[in-house]
Protein backbone atom coordinates (compact mmCIF):
# COMPACT_ATOMS: atom_id res chain seq x y z
CA UNK A 1 0.00 0.00 0.00
CA UNK A 2 1.25 3.44 -1.06
CA UNK A 3 1.15 6.28 1.57
CA UNK A 4 0.47 9.86 0.36
CA UNK A 5 3.49 12.03 0.04
CA UNK A 6 1.76 15.24 0.53
CA UNK A 7 -0.83 16.53 3.19
CA UNK A 8 -4.57 16.57 3.08
CA UNK A 9 -5.43 19.10 1.01
CA UNK A 10 -8.80 21.28 1.49
CA UNK A 11 -11.53 20.81 -1.23
CA UNK A 12 -13.85 18.50 0.60
CA UNK A 13 -14.82 17.53 4.03
CA UNK A 14 -15.35 13.96 3.44
CA UNK A 15 -12.23 12.59 1.87
CA UNK A 16 -10.55 11.40 5.35
CA UNK A 17 -13.66 9.47 6.50
CA UNK A 18 -14.18 7.72 2.67
CA UNK A 19 -10.36 6.22 3.61
CA UNK A 20 -10.94 5.20 7.24
CA UNK A 21 -14.63 3.77 6.69
CA UNK A 22 -13.20 1.89 3.44
CA UNK A 23 -10.29 0.49 5.32
CA UNK A 24 -12.76 -0.51 8.59
CA UNK A 25 -14.52 -2.48 5.56
CA UNK A 26 -11.16 -3.96 3.96
CA UNK A 27 -12.11 -2.37 1.07
CA UNK A 28 -8.98 -2.00 -1.77
CA UNK A 29 -9.64 1.08 -3.95
CA UNK A 30 -10.42 -0.65 -7.22
CA UNK A 31 -13.06 -3.15 -5.39
CA UNK A 32 -14.29 0.61 -3.95
CA UNK A 33 -14.76 1.99 -7.81
CA UNK A 34 -16.24 -1.50 -8.90
CA UNK A 35 -19.50 -0.87 -6.20
CA UNK A 36 -19.52 3.11 -6.82
CA UNK A 37 -20.36 2.32 -10.63
CA UNK A 38 -23.33 -0.07 -9.29
CA UNK A 39 -25.05 3.25 -7.64
CA UNK A 40 -23.62 5.20 -11.16
CA UNK A 41 -20.60 6.93 -10.09
CA UNK A 42 -18.29 6.07 -12.52
CA UNK A 43 -15.06 7.67 -11.34
CA UNK A 44 -11.45 6.98 -11.97
CA UNK A 45 -9.24 5.85 -9.94
CA UNK A 46 -7.18 9.22 -10.24
CA UNK A 47 -9.93 10.93 -9.17
CA UNK A 48 -10.58 8.92 -6.25
CA UNK A 49 -7.31 8.98 -5.17
CA UNK A 50 -8.05 12.97 -5.13
CA UNK A 51 -11.08 12.58 -3.33
CA UNK A 52 -9.65 10.66 -0.49
CA UNK A 53 -6.48 13.05 -0.23
CA UNK A 54 -8.92 15.98 -0.31
CA UNK A 55 -7.15 17.56 -3.32
CA UNK A 56 -10.63 17.38 -5.29
CA UNK A 57 -13.98 18.98 -4.70
CA UNK A 58 -16.85 16.51 -4.10
CA UNK A 59 -20.56 17.03 -5.93
CA UNK A 60 -23.57 16.19 -4.18
CA UNK A 61 -24.60 13.33 -5.78
CA UNK A 62 -21.23 12.08 -5.46
CA UNK A 63 -21.49 12.07 -1.73
CA UNK A 64 -25.02 10.41 -1.86
CA UNK A 65 -23.10 7.41 -4.62
CA UNK A 66 -20.17 7.32 -2.42
CA UNK A 67 -22.10 7.08 0.95
CA UNK A 68 -24.76 3.98 -0.81
CA UNK A 69 -21.16 2.06 -1.33
CA UNK A 70 -19.69 2.45 1.70
CA UNK A 71 -22.97 1.46 3.28
CA UNK A 72 -23.21 5.01 5.72
CA UNK A 73 -25.43 7.92 6.26
CA UNK A 74 -24.22 10.98 4.38
CA UNK A 75 -24.32 12.63 7.30
CA UNK A 76 -21.76 10.04 8.86
CA UNK A 77 -19.98 10.95 5.78
CA UNK A 78 -19.85 14.93 6.99
CA UNK A 79 -18.81 14.04 10.14
CA UNK A 80 -22.76 14.39 12.33
CA UNK A 81 -22.37 12.40 15.13
CA UNK A 82 -24.09 9.25 16.08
Amino acid sequence: MKHRKEPPGDKNIIGTRVVAIRKVKQMKQNEFLAKLQTFGLDISPTSLSRLEGQHRLVQDYEVVAIAKALEVSVGELLGESR
